[in-house]
């Protein structure tokens, strides 16, 4: 079982910057692919970044260059983002796929947190 607890979000002016966390909390040793995804109200959740056991990452291309996702020895998870657009606000989750492989793929995803807002004015 893993419980998943975002913070940081809020709100930005364009061309700003926000640091979202993500605290991970677990019994088991196992090794997760972690990820950032976000979902705009009437649309489908879509993937932002993710990060593998091995520390590989894959980030969607509407972010690729602006954001980066990272973990610390705790294993908790963050995501840096830059140059924020109005068209990045949305509500993000983190989540942690148990399973092989690490995809863009909200479905593969078994654990997810509540979600913290981010909103981006022009």
């Amino acid at each position: 079982q893993v419980h998943l607890a975002e913070s940081g979000g809020g709100s930005v002016q364009a061309g700003g910057s926000l640091r979202l966390a993500c605290e991970v909390s677990t019994k088991t040793r196992s090794e997760y692919c972690m990820g950032w995804f976000r979902q705009v109200p009437g649309k489908e959740r879509e993937g932002v970044a993710v990060t593998d056991f091995d520390n590989s990452t894959k980030y969607a291309d509407s972010v690729k260059g602006r954001f980066t996702i990272s973990k610390d020895s705790a294993k908790n998870l963050y995501l840096d983002m830059n140059r924020l657009k109005p068209e990045d606000t949305a509500m993000y989750y983190c989540a942690a796929d148990a399973g092989w492989g690490c995809a863009l793929a909200p479905t593969d995803f078994d654990y997810w947190g509540q979600g913290t807002q981010v909103t981006v004015s022009s």
